[in-house]
Formats: C-alpha cells, sequence, structure tokens
C-alpha cells in the first residue's frame, strides 16, 4: 500500500481524510484505485495529456516529472503527495 496525502481542496472527495492508501505498481494505477474508492479525484488531478497543469504529484521528496511520469514505479510504504501549484505573484 501506498499513502497518498490529500490537499485541503481535495479531501470533500476522501470524507475529509487528509491521507489515504492505494495500492498498484505505478503512480497511475495508485491514481486508478484512488479512483475507484474517491470517485471524481482521477479528474481533478489528470486530464487528457496527463497530470493537470497546477496539481504536482511527488513520490517521497520527488517530482514525478522528473521521474518516470505517471508510469513511476512505487512500492509498498512509499508516499504520494498531492500538491497544488501555487501561482503567485503581484
Amino acid at each position: 500500500m501506498v499513502t497518498v496525502r490529500i490537499p485541503t481542496p481535495l479531501r470533500s472527495l476522501t470524507g475529509g481524510e487528509e491521507q489515504v492508501t492505494a495500492s498498484g505498481e505505478t503512480v497511475r494505477a495508485v491514481i486508478e484505485a484512488l479512483e475507484k474508492n474517491h470517485p471524481g479525484i482521477k479528474d481533478r488531478l489528470l486530464d487528457e495529456k496527463g497530470v493537470r497543469r497546477f496539481v504536482n504529484l511527488y513520490l517521497g521528496d520527488e517530482d514525478i516529472r522528473f521521474l518516470d511520469g505517471l508510469d513511476t514505479k512505487v512500492k509498498a510504504g512509499d508516499e504520494l503527495s498531492i500538491v497544488p501549484a501555487i501561482a503567485g505573484g503581484r
């Protein structure tokens, strides 16, 4: 099982839970498992091109965009964090 850290804006989909568990061999498979238990979460994370532009997924401390993207392998005990990108400036 992989622990998935859920940001506040998506907790309405997880019954208020800040972390949930899911299984899968890749980040993509973990997201599919999340979707089964928490319908609607996949659409908030992915679009037809992959991970949505304003969503970052971290496996441990690494952004999956710098690994193998959605095909990044995961193992039991890993932590996947969903981090909404924050736009700043003046």
